[in-house]
């Protein structure tokens, strides 16, 4: 018989909502954890995928920038397989305002940041010429006077979320995806004690009762936030990131936007990353556009500082939301990155705003809250506990060779990785998004999910053509010359 009564419920599967669930369970808490798409389906899959000590923040908030150097460091130890040192170049051109001066002053301002560098296992910056830097990376503009270095880490912040769900799994916490909240239920005195939900899996409604709610939705906590006599607000900041197929070099740059906003270009894995836009976002949360200006906003910003980009062609974009907490008069990339927990008076908690470098630290201040509640002792484990990382045995069978993914692989993740549907190993398995698009993979990847999941050919199909389309949905803002004619071949050969 199905339990439906626990200590508290999370709704929510992004970075903040798995990472309380983790540590719920891991205390000891009875713990349900639902999320309406997959894992990390809004900002905690689509973002920069730093573990990043928050270099721009330490203008207006030292705050974030010691939390998020601090936290990083303990991801580093429970997390070490995601990862890898990015060493970053911060050139200064000749043209920018101040010239030699902003060198110098750039020079101190990461000498103040070298400050936080042990926290998170960071060298401190070392001050090139501008010789020095070509012959690092000739491909950055010949009109640059000079550059500093640093370095940070890149992670795979979607396997990050994917980890933290398994690992509370593994500790006895329930967790659900594709189950979408739908209404909350309260008592005679107005306190939530149930909340109801839609299964998209088995296509049925549920209602689960707990001591405890918290409202882990990030950009759509607002919105929840309106069923309850308390609600709050966001400003919304929509990013967008251009990919590219390959590394296009293996020094990551900091750069400035025609506006003058930070941006990054960043190696990551076989890849490059380049963005982010940060801007104020009204529209649907489920299905924020990726507009042209926006592409064409990233990629002159790489061209100022690394003009050798343009004979390279991007694969694909995306786009995330970013929970910012609602402050008025001030430009979005000025917003403050620090979370915020709202009690409700009612059972029900909101979380909101944060980092992905700092979310182990928010997740231990509520478990915290709700350890005390419920008159729990157990103490947090999260900054030492190991994440269940897969390390697969050589491969007997190579389903992806862009990727390097082995059947294997995509045998040990739909078993014990919360896999739901095809579309869920494009994250977890990085699934057709290597150089081929899927032309290589698609097919035999949806044989190995039919036959671990028992579906006759026809729910194939539909699971297969679902991947495809979430595919073609992220190339599509970037189908100019070469790769729209590849776009075209693919479509024709139903890939």
């Amino acid at each position: 018989m199905t339990d439906f009564s626990h200590d508290v419920i999370i709704i929510g599967g992004g970075i903040n909502g798995v990472g309380i669930a983790r540590d719920c369970a891991l205390r000891g808490i009875k713990t349900l954890l639902i999320e309406k798409h997959d894992f990390a389906k809004g900002a905690s899959g689509n973002n920069t995928g730093m573990i990043h000590g928050g270099i721009r923040y330490l203008r207006y908030d030292v705050g974030t920038t010691k939390s998020s150097c601090t936290d990083s460091g303990y991801i580093q130890k429970i997390a070490g397989h995601l990862l890898h040192r990015v060493p970053f170049l911060f050139p200064v051109m000749k043209s920018d305002f101040g010239g030699q001066f902003l060198l110098e002053g750039a020079e101190i301002f990461f000498e103040a940041y070298d400050r936080f560098q042990p926290l998170k296992n960071g060298k401190s910056h070392t001050r090139l010429t501008r010789e020095e830097a070509l012959a690092l990376e000739p491909g950055l503009s010949p009109h640059i006077i000079g550059a500093v270095t640093l370095d940070e880490w890149a992670i795979d912040s979607y396997r990050l979320t994917v980890e933290n769900a398994v690992d509370a799994k593994l500790a006895g916490a329930k967790v659900r995806n594709y189950c979408e909240f739908t209404r909350f239920i309260q008592d005679s005195k107005q306190r939530i004690r149930e909340i109801e939900f839609y299964d998209h899996i088995h296509k049925r409604h549920e209602q689960h009762e707990a001591k405890w709610i918290i409202n882990a939705t990030g950009a759509w906590g607002a919105s929840i936030s309106t069923q309850t006599q308390t609600p709050y607000k966001l400003r919304p900041g929509k990013g967008v990131h251009v990919v590219y197929p390959h590394r296009i070099s293996n020094y990551g740059l900091i750069m400035k936007a025609i506006d003058g906003r930070q941006m990054f270009f960043l190696p990551h894995g076989h890849t490059t990353w380049i963005g982010t836009t940060d801007d104020d976002y009204y529209g649907d949360l489920d299905s924020p556009p990726i507009l042209e200006d926006e592409i064409a906003y990233i990629i002159e910003s790489a061209r100022s500082v690394f003009p050798s980009i343009d004979p390279y062609t991007p694969d694909h974009s995306y786009v995330g939301i970013r929970p910012t907490l609602y402050e008025w008069g001030k430009n979005e990339d000025a917003l403050t990155r620090e979370h915020l927990i709202v009690d409700h008076d009612n059972g029900l908690f909101s979380v909101t705003g944060g980092k992905l470098a700092s979310y182990r630290e928010l997740s231990e201040e509520v478990t915290d809250l709700l350890a005390e509640k419920l008159g729990i002792r157990a103490p947090c484990e999260t900054h030492s506990r190991l994440l269940p990382g897969f390390h697969p045995d050589p491969a007997t069978e190579e389903v992806c060779l862009c990727e390097h993914i082995s059947k294997e692989q995509l045998t040990y993740s739909i078993q014990h990785e919360i896999v739901s549907r095809l579309s869920d190993l494009r994250g977890r398995c990085h699934l057709a998004k290597g150089a081929c698009g899927g032309a290589h993979c698609l097919w035999r990847a949806s044989q190995i999910f039919a036959e671990e999941k028992n579906l006759d050919p026809k729910q194939q199909l539909e699971e297969l053509k679902h991947l495809q389309d979430t595919c073609t949905k992220e190339r599509e803002p970037v189908l100019t010359g070469a790769n729209l004619a590849r776009e075209e071949l693919r479509r024709f050969l139903g890939l």
